[in-house]
């Protein structure tokens, strides 16, 4: 079992239910910072979002394992306007 030091750029992100939530664009401290690809539509479209350490369940291969099933992963997400 690896574990968060061991997740590197470009990882899929996938929830406990193997649904993708994201790709990872880097580590910032205790956090996954999502690329913007991954940022979603509307109001979240244009921002990084965050995936607390807390919530990495795993690192398999080249995908990071969330505890949390996708749909519910994404409502943790921390969201960070990079126009501020």
């Amino acid at each position: 079992m690896a574990g968060f030091e061991d997740i590197k750029e470009h990882m899929e992100v996938i929830g406990a239910d193997g649904v993708h939530v994201g790709t990872v664009d880097h580590i910032d401290g205790d956090r996954i910072k999502l690329t913007k690809k991954d940022s979603g539509e509307g109001s979240h479209e244009g921002h990084h979002h965050y995936i607390s350490r807390g919530l990495v369940a795993d690192v398999e291969g080249d995908r990071v394992r969330l505890s949390a099933n996708g749909d519910v992963a994404v409502t943790f997400e921390e969201e960070k306007n990079d126009a501020v």
